[in-house]
């Protein structure tokens, strides 16, 4: 197993969903994230209320500065996505540390596997562990765009 990166002294991260600031997840995702322009407050507030999320906080000022979703059934199988981090903050090793903990979260599940998709990050993903599908033939989607 990969071993969890540490986070940046003055960080924490929290699965409390009472911490998620959702209008800031918001604004990031749908103004800044190529899977997400302008995805709706509406449809991202649903997002959240039925995934498992991850937030990086601040610890001084309490601000959140980082976030992750997870849609799962906790027994087989778990979607990362969303995984995002602020801007002024990264190159901390921020982003690294939050799909660590994401990942050892899930373990104990007995998960088959976390898939996840990603245009330009495969870098981050691999340190922890992530690779490209085996038989990626056996995949299909459904797409309603």
């Amino acid at each position: 197993m990969t071993r969890t990166p540490r986070l940046a002294d003055g960080y924490e991260i929290s699965t409390d969903p009472g911490r998620v600031d959702a209008e800031r997840v918001h604004r990031w995702l749908s103004t800044d994230a190529y899977w997400a322009l302008g995805r709706t407050r509406d449809k991202q507030d649903r997002a959240i209320a039925g995934s498992l999320n991850f937030g990086v906080f601040d610890t001084a000022s309490g601000a959140q500065v980082a976030y992750a979703r997870v849609v799962t059934d906790r027994t087989t199988f778990a979607w990362l996505c969303d995984v995002y981090v602020e801007p002024a903050v990264r190159g901390k090793g921020i982003g690294t540390a939050l799909v660590g903990a994401v990942r050892d979260h899930l373990r104990p599940f007995g998960l088959r596997r976390i898939m996840l998709a990603t245009a330009d990050a495969h870098g981050v993903y691999e340190k922890l562990g992530f690779r490209p599908l085996e038989h990626p033939e056996r995949w299909m989607a459904l797409a309603f765009d």
